[in-house]
């Protein structure tokens, strides 16, 4: 094993304000028909439901066929992933309330996207998220910051960056909301969110097997980890060009992923929902051209994977705000 080039590596630490406050008011005082994208999207439902329905047929059409396990995987990798990926795009547009007028209401039609993806993700995701945005870079708080255990542990070894976002699903949507002391765990909904994963779980498992929860977690597995769609967890926020935090991607994927390349724009605009996210940026050219973004989530996984230069200590961060340090659970 070859050692860390850097053992001492850091995060970059910063107390200068969030650029996408003040880079959304300056957008709307250059261009205030920007306000009109900030309409939901109750189109959304039907992707959902198109997208839900799709998964769980060829699922369960793989089984059916009695297709060798390899077979299973590769569905998985090829069709599976891009599907539970763009699954997780619209998990994000409810959480955001994008898509219905009510929490609840957002609440229910992220479960409902959730079915696919096996694990209950959607409630947990929706209590973490919306801390990312109002905290974004402070540990403690945003739980997309790695930990500083994590981020020493992984290094800048390539078989340890492969095994970390292979086991990104768990990294992300388990271990590190723990240490965000914000986040209630458990509630109501974290709760209604894993029965309703078992009660559309059990009936597949009767009539099926196991080998279309398989799939199914397989390629939740590969939309969250080594695959393109992966490097988009990668893209948002691990600092490419000094000084700048968040990044978007421009590649033709965005057409499978709801357009959630468009990372700038959703943070400075986070009520816009995914279909009008490129009206942003077709509005305010002059705010968003010069920022450094990816053209490639392909290229970008290598680099990633493979470069001794990128580790996970390639983050932007901030103080705990005074009189957040004792903060509890709400």
């Amino acid at each position: 094993m070859v050692a860390d080039t850097a053992p001492n590596a850091a995060f970059t630490h910063s107390d200068t304000p969030l650029p996408h406050p003040e880079r959304a008011k300056r957008i709307l005082a250059a261009h205030p028909e920007v306000r009109a994208l900030f309409e939901r999207d109750p189109w959304s439902v039907l992707w959902t439901v198109l997208l839900v329905a799709l998964q769980v047929g060829v699922a369960i059409g793989l089984t059916l066929l009695d297709a060798p396990w390899w077979a299973i995987v590769l569905a998985a990798y090829v069709v599976g992933a891009f599907v539970n990926h763009a699954l997780f795009v619209l998990i994000h547009d409810y959480t955001h309330n994008a898509i219905f007028k009510t929490a609840n209401a957002n609440r229910l039609g992220s479960i409902l996207a959730n079915v696919p993806i096996v694990f209950p993700a959607a409630i947990g995701f929706r209590n973490y998220h919306l801390l990312h945005h109002k905290y974004l870079g402070i540990p403690g708080l945003d739980a997309d910051v790695p930990t500083q255990n994590e981020a020493r542990w992984v290094g800048n070894s390539p078989w340890r960056k492969t095994f970390w976002l292979s086991m990104f699903w768990a990294v992300q949507g388990i271990l590190r909301p723990t240490t965000v002391k914000a986040i209630r765990t458990v509630d109501g909904w974290v709760v209604f969110n894993a029965l309703a994963m078992a009660a559309a779980m059990a009936p597949i498992v009767w009539f099926f097997g196991w080998w279309p929860v398989a799939y199914l977690f397989l390629s939740t597995i590969f939309s969250l980890g080594v695959h393109p769609v992966g490097a988009r967890w990668i893209q948002e926020h691990y600092v490419f060009k000094e000084g700048q935090e968040t990044y978007s991607y421009y590649g033709p994927l965005n057409k499978l992923s709801f357009n959630m390349g468009y990372h700038n724009e959703h943070h400075d605009f986070p009520q816009v929902p995914w279909s009008r996210l490129p009206a942003v940026r077709a509005a305010a050219p002059e705010f968003y051209d010069h920022l450094y973004h990816h053209k490639s989530w392909t290229r970008l996984l290598f680099h990633v994977l493979f470069s001794r230069k990128f580790r996970l200590h390639n983050r932007i961060v901030r103080p705990m705000p005074e009189g957040m340090k004792d903060v509890v659970a709400v």
